[in-house]
Formats: structure tokens, C-alpha cells, sequence
């Protein structure tokens, strides 16, 4: 298999939304038949849990620092923060489709009056990446198959369908991983360690973290995961943590009518301030800005460094 040119230790940050109001993110149909990997020699990670499912063609998929072979009829979960990358053979077409889900926000929603649950199940969850044969798993391959064919059309009551096939799936993912306990993520060097500080950041962002408190749990010296972390991600930590908190106020911002100082207070700034001068580095423009006009987020979160970029 030519796959092309080793992979450079960098990871970019690829963040979509999920529509208001819809059950998922699913990106469907001919654009998503094309020269998987072609001009691309780094890995990348996205804000959701990706579902894919391969029609045609075939390739490798990188999962963290593993290479496995897929072909039609492979079906991947990737949880959000993984590092991943897909690759065609000798660049030739693969087909495939894809759906996003925000796990955490749907079980917490689910099992509100059972938080402890909830977070329980979210670790079982995210404790690996697949790329395996739907024959292998055919009950998990149908769920996808469905959620995928409910969003291409859109029927009556597809949010309905949609959100309890989404249950199902993540009971099945939950399954899945429970088998195979000896097979976790592994967290070694570079990227696999930025994982780890990537998981902690997204679940703790409206807590005043530290650079130490991110270097602790990836078990570095503080100067020295500076000095990864700005090699791995092409950032610093307080610039992608800053990042995060800006995309999150903007979800906030989405759902509620909140003072700005207390969007600010939730999604982890000291004070109106920060929030508005990383706001505005970010986004070009201030919250309030932002408020009046959020379609601005889609054009211009993220133009704020070359290693994060909107989809695909």
C-alpha cells in the first residue's frame, strides 16, 4: 500500500457544528467520495464523537499512532480529542459517510436526574477508537446505517428516530469497549500524551486551569509540555484553552440570554475583560457582535491558527 510521505508529529484541530435543533451532524453524498489523505501528512481531531462508514475504496486508518487497513463495508468511532487521519490507497476514491455527535451534552441530557451514570458511561465510551468490519459488528453497523439514512431523508419524526438510534449506538459502543478492557487507548509520547491534555481541557475548561494543572495529568514537566504541546498542536496550551472557551461561550450564547458577565464565568474566564479581548482575537469582533450576527462563527472561528480549521 502507498500511503505516501511519513506523517508529521502535528495535529490539527477540526471543529464542526451540529445544526440547532438536529439530533446530529451528517455529512452525506458524493462530496465525501475523494483522494482520502491526498496533500495531507499530519493527523487531526474534531470537537464531536465521528461515526464513518465506508462504501467503496479502500486505504488505512490512522488511529493515534496504529495503522489499520479498511476497505468496504468498515465502519470507525472515533471519540472527540482522538487523533486520526484517513488514507487512501495510492490516493485512489473512497466513498464514505460520516455522522457527528456530541456524546457528552446527549447522555447528560438523557440521564439529567443521574449524573454520576452518565459521566460513567461517557469514560466507557471514550475509551478507544474503532476501525473494525460492519459483519463483525452488524447490530452497531445498522444503527449507523439507519441514523445516516434517517438524515438523508428527513421524514416525519426523523429528530425522534434519529436521537433513539443515537441511544442505541452508544450503548453498543459502550458494549464494545467493555470487551476489550486490555485494548485502551495507549498514551506514549507526543501526540498520544497531547490526547490526555486535550480530554482534560475539554471537560474542565470552565475551571481556572493551569498550564501545571495540564502538565500534571499528562505526567511532564510543566517546560516541557509547553514545548510538545507547542510542537504537537502548532499552538500554545493557553492559546487552544482560550480557543476552546471562546467556542464554548458561543454554544452558551446559543441556548441562553446570559449577561456576558456570566458567560464568562461559565465557560471558564476570569473576568468580562479576558473574555471579551480573546473573544475578539478569535473571532474578529466581540461578543455582543457575535450575539446580534452568530453566523460570523461559521467563517471565522478558527482562521486564528493554521493547525484549526472549520470541517474538513
Amino acid at each position: 500500500m502507498n500511503i505516501g510521505a511519513k506523517r508529521k508529529k502535528e495535529i490539527q484541530f477540526r471543529y464542526y457544528e451540529i445544526p440547532q435543533d438536529e439530533p446530529c451532524l451528517a455529512l452525506l453524498g458524493e462530496a465525501w467520495v475523494r483522494p482520502y489523505g491526498d496533500g495531507i501528512d499530519c493527523l487531526h481531531f474534531h470537537n464531536y464523537m465521528e461515526i464513518g462508514f465506508c462504501y467503496g475504496g479502500d486505504g488505512e486508518m490512522i488511529l493515534d499512532e496504529e495503522s489499520i487497513p479498511y476497505e468496504a463495508g468498515t465502519l470507525t468511532i472515533i471519540p472527540k480529542n482522538y487523533p486520526h487521519n484517513t488514507n487512501s490507497t495510492n490516493y485512489a476514491l473512497s466513498r464514505w459517510e460520516y455522522v457527528f455527535i456530541d456524546a457528552e451534552a446527549f447522555l447528560k441530557e438523557i440521564y439529567r436526574d443521574n449524573q454520576i451514570f452518565a459521566e460513567d458511561l461517557i469514560t466507557i465510551i471514550n475509551n478507544r477508537a474503532w476501525t473494525v468490519q460492519s459483519a463483525k459488528y452488524p447490530e452497531t453497523a445498522a444503527l449507523i446505517r439507519g441514523i445516516m439514512e434517517e438524515m438523508r431523508y428527513k421524514k416525519e419524526f426523523y429528530e425522534e428516530s434519529v436521537r433513539g438510534m443515537i441511544l442505541s449506538l452508544l450503548m453498543n459502543i459502550g458494549r464494545m469497549n467493555h470487551k476489550v478492557t486490555s485494548k485502551v487507548r495507549k498514551q506514549s509520547s507526543g501526540v498520544s500524551q497531547m490526547t490526555v491534555a486535550l480530554h482534560y481541557i475539554g471537560k474542565h475548561y470552565a475551571e481556572n486551569l493551569t498550564i501545571g494543572d495540564l502538565a500534571g495529568v499528562s505526567h511532564m514537566s510543566e517546560t516541557h509540555f509547553r514545548r510538545v504541546f507547542q510542537k504537537a498542536m502548532n499552538m500554545t496550551p493557553s492559546d487552544y484553552l482560550n480557543l476552546v472557551r471562546v467556542q464554548m461561550s458561543c454554544e452558551y450564547m446559543k441556548k441562553h440570554t446570559d449577561s456576558m458577565e456570566l458567560v464568562a464565568e461559565k465557560c471558564g474566564f476570569q473576568s468580562v475583560s479576558t473574555f471579551n479581548r480573546n473573544f475578539k482575537k478569535i473571532l474578529g469582533m466581540t461578543p455582543y457582535q457575535w450575539k446580534i450576527h452568530p453566523e460570523n462563527y461559521e467563517g471565522k472561528l478558527l482562521n486564528f491558527k493554521i493547525s484549526a480549521y472549520k470541517g474538513w
